[in-house]
């Protein structure tokens, strides 16, 4: 709903506020609002918003914001995404984002041009839908708003598809009757008033698009490649209409120049639109598993509904071979579900009652009923392609210099074309010679190839990895990433398999059943792995009530059992409580040695006393070891960071092939060891898969969160593996370092292009058909160079 409107030159808005608690606050947000000039406002507290009026010659909404913040509270932000049509060069993105930046709430926008979207964020409340659509239209575009709804994403697909399809007959008319203009290059003599009839189509009615363009660049007080091309071509189609209406008789004319020149350039654009159709290929294939029913059972009767009116708690059914539609936990059945289109890996994985499933994945041979936990946009499938989405959407930091330098590119373009055509016409004293080499400086010039070179190979990039289970959230995780050389690896759960059972029990005297029992409904009030452990080594012993319990990050746990105050941690722990461990520690020592994790048991009260200790194993993962490899290869120092002991995480690095551990560090520490590395110059990557690891991947200057693990770590990596392998890190690097490669190759060939042809064209070496053709193949190059990141592939030879 909009909720803001124009009354009486003032702008009425509904401002959404946070943290109220009482009306005091709302008395004091009212209060500061109101203390900026001309502005009414009204504070409730039990909607929590502000109704405000003001008039934004007096104040901004970056003031309203500021006020709030200052008061103690904090505004909503919310994001929009627009579909952008007529957009031809970088220039033209840069002109889309002025002009959603002008408008009042927006803080930020960016326009990708390969995609032809817009994202903006801005507050809420004053984000209105139809002031940024008519922003942009003011600029000259069109635009739609993007909702996330899929028959609405359909309906403009659709609509491209009929763009696609327009543009198709353009470019094959203009070639019919362009074709016939080049017949005299090879001694066939053409009427003047044919060549006169067979280029005034081509160039108003086919090259239409471009005068419109010229035109709304012109009013905007800017340009663009629109702008180059018709004045241009404008400029050989009239100065060939002069000489054949009053020129010197049999003076040679330039239609053919103008009319194939406007050819190869609606073909080149043409090329240049179905090659941008492919970068967004992952997408699509992602889009494409989403089905449209879903099969649910209301009572024992299966009624066939759609996605969007399936809600959790409902029970759904799929058929052999059918895609899941819901994310779910199967209630009964057996199968097999292929979910390599998610994870990236072909294999075929065992399904049957409590397993949960992700929607998207195809069923195997049984019939399965699942329980629906995940729908609609909170779905695995529609999280990661909103993900995807997002990362394509935003702009690398390489991309913000490139705009720079478009901003002034046709400036500078025009500059270079009147040098030439003076110095021509001036100092050669050749008039059609300087009217030739202008056109041909302005025809070749191209823009477009700046500002694709970038987000064309981000997209792609971001697309291939989609598909080999490595998402990427932003644009700046993917540029970073071809930087690191240092990588950190936390233990457990991303090198082990994060499964730890117990080994051996050791005790000072007390039975190994009363020991295990006493340490089991000690970690009863416990979610840690270990404990988790203890009590699947401790089931069927009778266990006795818990009473208290405490935990120590980092160390272990204080809890109360039937009377009896127990101590469960490392020697941190025990040291802390003044309890010696001599009695134990050759014993321990040796278990530590073979990679063992030992957890010490301690009676504290009524008497205080070592009671022993239990040794848990987690075994290494399958692919931890080549996962190690291939980050050295890639010339990548690897280090293990873990809270163990220093022997068990020495025991894990040599068995991986580790020269560099950081070991008995807290929890909270993690994150001071990966500035510490920054601090002696490192460009560091941390991977980890649990909570404790959050301020860590922060931290780094790319956190990597393992897909096995919590949404908390997934939620603060800048890349998140979607299968909990090892290997993956240095699949996501190698990703990064083609896809910054890619940048750095189509940037290459858009300076190219212009740096060498614009002189080229200048010095009349170039005549405005060979510089049209250059132009209109300058930005198909360069999409099609990034479109063969499509052929890279993670590294299957070192799987095991």
């Amino acid at each position: 709903m909009d909720t803001i409107e124009v009354v009486d030159n003032r702008l009425h808005a509904v401002l959404p506020i946070k943290g109220m608690t009482c009306a005091t606050c709302a008395g004091r947000v009212e209060k500061a609002l109101q203390a900026l000039p001309g502005v009414a406002a009204s504070v409730n507290l039990s909607s929590e918003q502000a109704d405000l009026k003001f008039d934004v010659a007096q104040v901004q909404t970056e003031a309203l914001v500021e006020a709030v913040v200052r008061a103690g509270y904090d505004v909503d932000h919310e994001t929009r995404e627009l579909a952008i049509s007529g957009m031809t060069c970088a220039t033209c993105s840069g002109r889309v984002e002025r002009a959603l930046l002008a408008v009042p709430g927006i803080t930020r926008a960016e326009v990708n041009l390969a995609s032809e979207k817009a994202t903006i964020e801005g507050v809420a409340g004053l984000l209105r839908p139809a002031d940024l659509i008519a922003a942009v239209q003011r600029a000259g575009y069109g635009a739609e708003l993007l909702t996330g709804d899929a028959e609405r994403d359909r309906q403009i697909l659709a609509a491209e598809e009929k763009r696609l399809k327009q543009e198709t007959w353009r470019v094959l008319v203009a070639a019919v009757l362009s074709t016939p203009l080049l017949l005299p290059m090879v001694g066939v003599d053409l009427p003047a008033w044919l060549q006169f009839l067979l280029a005034t189509p081509v160039q108003f009615i086919l090259g239409a698009r471009f005068y419109v363009g010229a035109w709304k660049a012109l009013r905007a007080r800017t340009g663009n490649m629109d702008l180059l091309v018709v004045l241009g071509t404008s400029t050989a189609y009239f100065y060939s209409l002069y000489i054949l209406l009053a020129g010197p008789v049999g003076g040679h004319l330039y239609f053919e120049a103008a009319a194939v020149v406007v050819t190869l350039i609606l073909f080149g654009k043409w090329l240049e639109t179905r090659a941008k159709r492919a970068t967004t290929s992952a997408i699509k294939a992602l889009m494409a598993l989403r089905p449209e029913n879903a099969r649910v059972l209301r009572g024992d009767v299966e009624i066939e509904l759609p996605i969007a009116a399936v809600s959790p708690g409902d029970v759904v059914v799929v058929r052999p071979g059918e895609k899941l539609p819901i994310d779910g936990v199967v209630l009964d059945g057996h199968s097999e579900v292929d979910e390599s289109l998610l994870t990236g890996e072909s294999q075929l994985l065992p399904k049957g009652a409590g397993d949960a499933v992700v929607g998207g994945s195809v069923n195997g041979r049984g019939l399965l009923r699942i329980e629906t936990t995940l729908v609609g946009e909170q779905s695995t499938l529609s999280r990661i392609i909103a993900l995807v989405e997002s990362a394509q959407g935003k702009k690398a930091p390489v991309q913000r210099l490139v705009d720079r330098v478009a901003a002034v590119f046709v400036p500078i373009v025009l500059g270079v074309a009147l040098v030439a055509f003076f110095g021509w016409w001036l100092i050669a004293g050749n008039l059609t010679a300087g009217i030739i080499t202008a056109v041909a400086v302005m025809v070749i010039a191209c823009p477009c190839s700046l500002g694709l070179a970038t987000p064309t190979a981000l997209m792609v990039g971001t697309g291939v990895a989609a598909k080999a289970g490595i998402l990427i959230r932003d644009p700046e995780a993917l540029e970073l990433a071809h930087k690191l050389d240092t990588v950190v690896l936390d233990k457990t759960g991303t090198l082990t398999e994060g499964k730890p059972a117990v080994t051996e029990v050791l005790t000072t005297g007390m039975p190994e059943d009363e020991l295990l029992a006493m340490a089991a409904a000690a970690q009863a009030g416990s979610e840690h792995p270990l404990a988790h452990a203890v009590l699947t080594k401790a089931k069927g012993l009778k266990r006795n009530r818990l009473e208290d319990f405490q935990s120590h990050p980092g160390m272990g746990l204080i809890a109360r059992v039937s009377g009896r105050q127990i101590a469960i941690g490392n020697r941190h722990l025990l040291a802390e409580q003044g309890i010696p461990t001599k009695s134990l520690e050759a014993q321990v020592a040796a278990l530590e040695d073979h990679g063992r994790t030992v957890m010490w048991v301690a009676v504290l009260e009524p008497k205080t006393e070592l009671a022993g200790a239990i040794a848990v194993a987690d075994p290494v993962r399958k692919t931890a070891k080549a996962a190690v490899r291939n980050l050295q290869r890639l010339g990548i120092e690897t280090i293990m960071l873990t809270g163990d002991h220093e022997r068990t995480a020495a025991a894990v690095a040599a068995e991986l092939g580790i020269k560099r551990v950081i070991a008995s560090v807290l929890p909270g520490q993690k994150a001071e060891e990966v500035r510490r590395l920054q601090l002696e110059g490192f460009i560091v990557g941390m991977v980890g898969d649990g909570v404790n690891d959050a301020p860590a991947l922060a931290a780094a200057n790319v956190g990597f969160a393992m897909g096995g693990g919590s949404d908390v770590a997934m939620e603060t990596a800048g890349i998140t593996l979607m299968r909990s392998d090892p290997l993956l890190v240095g699949d996501a690097i190698a990703v990064s370092r083609a896809t910054h490669n890619k940048i750095r190759q189509g940037l290459f060939w858009a300076f190219f292009y212009n740096v060498i042809g614009m002189p080229l064209a200048a010095l009349g070496l170039l005549n405005p058909m060979i510089s049209g053709a250059a132009m209109a193949l300058s930005s198909v190059s360069v999409v099609s160079n990034a479109l063969l990141l499509r052929r890279w592939r993670p590294t299957v030879k070192e799987r095991v």
